[in-house]
């Protein structure tokens, strides 16, 4: 008895020594919280709803992407969604803003296609091919000409029938007439031209040589790979990185006026044929002796010599800011397949390489399609409109189902920059170096350049880009003829047949 009592109290003491936690429970461990389980459920609830918030943040963004992104993930070549819908549509058309065919699947008897091109080589590089890969229209829209919006009924009736839905039909913006005008013009020289409407972007004509038959590229294709040297399946266009030469110094002209808002007026050179600065020296093309020259007779006559005076005090800093702006360097607002343009102006930059850029040349490259889209903006008022080539999507009842409409991307330049180039153009055309434009039916206004590219003395690009009418600009064309020399004796005969036609086609729809 008195063992058990003396037991009872020994415990007692061993109790009373072991701390007590706030909940009342005791532990072995000093300030060790044992949780209930009211505890553990929240704790539970509060992980449970993270990840469920995490799974339904996923499974938005993944809607999200699937839906901003279809185009691009139908298109992709390593999705089988594309050979599903190939095996139960056939592929649409493409259609002339005119309504005349540029691309179309035939079928014979047996079903069997064939893709066609009525008209062979002249829309080879902008339309392009669907077979061995696709470029072009081909490849821009290739989404819509492989999906089919026809009616049910007919989805239903092809079905029975065990025949194919048709795919929908695609309406570019490209005219068939200005088309073949570029064509010929530029006829077996090497090169592009771009026709495009000023105050909607849309692409009219382009062009590029050399050329191929899209109805053969299944035949040719080989031979154009193997020949590494080949260039025949480029869009120089929109591809072809070229010096500028002297369609440059609408750049130029741009930045020495943003440094001399007030004074630009009085500025005059004495040409000699030539400027040294140093160890460097530039020549006026074919060593002309321009005279005494302002700032609106330089780029008239395009002065070699008065453009590298300017470009030797110009502002590194602030030209670079001009360039960017002017879309150099970056990327251009284009869907259709390009090479980005590129010019160095830095404060380390030599004097040679200075005066090289300020006249287009050096390391200067640029694509037709962006020197286009400069002279478009110039055209409209600083604006720059996004360029397209494709108008809408259509069924086969011709029911649309989708559009394009014409969308600006924004300012390249003030509205007072782009009316003094402006002007700087229309100076070229009646007192300069693109008088063979002089007195057409309508007023017109560019620039011209012969840009050397290579060691040979003579050697260069013949280049012109500009719009018309100048009162109210309604096209734009931009043209390369590869070595053919100087810009104001082989492009700009093709620019004015190019807008001779181009007023002629509009003079026709309004009778």
């Amino acid at each position: 008895m008195e063992r058990a009592e003396k037991t009872e109290k020994t415990e007692k003491t061993k109790n009373q020594n072991r701390p007590e936690d706030k909940t009342g429970s005791r532990s072995g461990v000093k300030g060790l919280k044992r949780p209930g389980p009211r505890g553990n459920r929240w704790e539970i609830i509060g992980t449970a709803a993270v990840f469920v918030v995490l799974f339904l943040g996923m499974i938005g963004y993944l809607g999200y992407f699937v839906a901003t992104n279809e185009q691009d993930m139908v298109n992709n070549s390593y999705n089988s969604r594309q050979q599903i819908l190939l095996s139960q549509n056939y592929r649409g058309s493409i259609f002339s803003r005119d309504g005349e065919v540029l691309a179309r699947t035939v079928l014979d008897g047996e079903q069997n296609e064939t893709r066609e091109y009525p008209y062979g080589k002249l829309f080879a590089h902008i339309v392009g091919y669907s077979t061995q890969g696709r470029m072009g229209v081909e490849a821009l829209s290739n989404y819509y000409l492989i999906n089919t919006s026809t009616s049910l009924n007919n989805k239903v009736a092809n079905d029975v029938a065990g025949v194919k839905n048709p795919g929908d039909n695609v309406y570019t913006t490209l005219d068939v007439k200005l088309q073949q005008v570029a064509d010929e013009q530029l006829s077996v020289y090497r090169g592009a031209v771009i026709v495009t409407e000023v105050s909607t972007g849309r692409i009219l004509a382009m062009v590029s040589h050399p050329d191929f038959d899209p109805n053969e590229i299944g035949e040719i294709w080989d031979s154009l790979v193997e020949n590494k040297d080949s260039s025949v399946l480029l869009n120089r266009a929109t591809q072809g990185l070229y010096p500028p030469g002297s369609t440059f110094k609408i750049v130029t002209a741009l930045e020495y006026y943003r440094e001399h808002p007030d004074t630009y007026e009085n500025y005059s050179f004495q040409c000699n044929g030539h400027f040294s600065m140093g160890d460097s020296r530039i020549n006026c093309y074919h060593g002309a002796n321009h005279g005494s020259v302002n700032y609106v007779t330089s780029f008239a006559k395009s002065c070699n010599s008065s453009f590298a005076n300017i470009g030797v005090n110009l502002d590194a800093d602030s030209f670079e800011e001009t360039l960017e702006e002017l879309l150099f360097n970056g990327e251009l607002p284009l869907t259709l397949s390009y090479n980005r343009s590129s010019v160095e102006v830095a404060e380390d930059s030599s004097v040679n390489d200075v005066m090289q850029t300020s006249i287009g040349q050096g390391r200067t490259q640029i694509t037709p399609m962006h020197l286009n889209m400069i002279t478009c903006a110039i055209a409209n008022d600083g604006l720059l409109m996004r360029p397209y080539v494709v108008d809408r999507v259509e069924n086969d009842a011709g029911n649309v189902v989708k559009s394009f409409k014409p969308s600006g991307y924004g300012r390249l330049m003030s509205s007072e920059e782009a009316e003094l180039l402006a002007g700087l153009m229309e100076a070229v055309v009646q007192q300069g170096t693109g008088s063979r434009l002089k007195g057409a039916d309508y007023t017109a206004a560019g620039k011209t350049g012969s840009a050397e590219y290579n060691d040979t003395k003579g050697d260069s690009h013949a280049w012109f880009t500009g719009f018309a009418p100048v009162e109210e600009p309604q096209v734009c064309v931009t043209i390369i003829v590869e070595g053919a020399g100087s810009g104001g004796d082989y492009a700009v005969p093709i620019a004015r047949r190019l807008f001779d036609a181009y007023f002629a086609e509009k003079q026709e729809a309004l009778e």
